[in-house]
């Protein structure tokens, strides 16, 4: 039993992130207006691209620079440790889904200018309602 408090005490970063994740997701589902939805959506895709970026971490371990070898030519090896080294593409994946989520975010708001524009309110229900009437 200890040992899986333990366990899950020593990943309480991964907690956080499904928290954050779980939060964001419920505020897409469950709210009516659109700015908490937009904001969800921006909670949800920074809980995962937290989550990558902490997968990506290793202890111990040095960025992927691999220094000069002494000497010149063929007759020269170099052993590389895959192990002794970070893994740089989740980061470099995630500095792409950041700018892919800023772009999401500033259209998603632009979006919602213009909708409460046309219809005087952010509220799903209203909107919705005003569609059919529309009609």
């Amino acid at each position: 039993m200890t040992d899986l408090v333990s366990t899950i005490i020593a990943k309480y970063n991964y907690w956080i992130y499904i928290t954050l994740m779980m939060i964001g997701l419920y505020a897409m589902i469950a709210k009516n207006n659109l700015i908490k939805k937009i904001v969800g959506m921006s909670m949800f895709q920074t809980a995962i691209i937290l989550f990558y970026v902490s997968i990506g971490v290793k202890k111990g371990a040095t960025i992927p620079i691999l220094e000069y070898s002494h000497g010149h030519g063929h007759d020269t090896q170099l052993v590389v440790h895959a192990a002794d080294y970070v893994n740089p593409l989740p980061h470099v994946l995630m500095l792409t889904a950041i700018v892919v989520g800023v772009a999401t975010l500033g259209v998603a708001l632009a979006l919602s200018i213009r909708i409460y524009d046309r219809y005087n309110t952010l509220e799903e229900d209203e909107i919705l309602t005003q569609i059919r009437e529309e009609k």
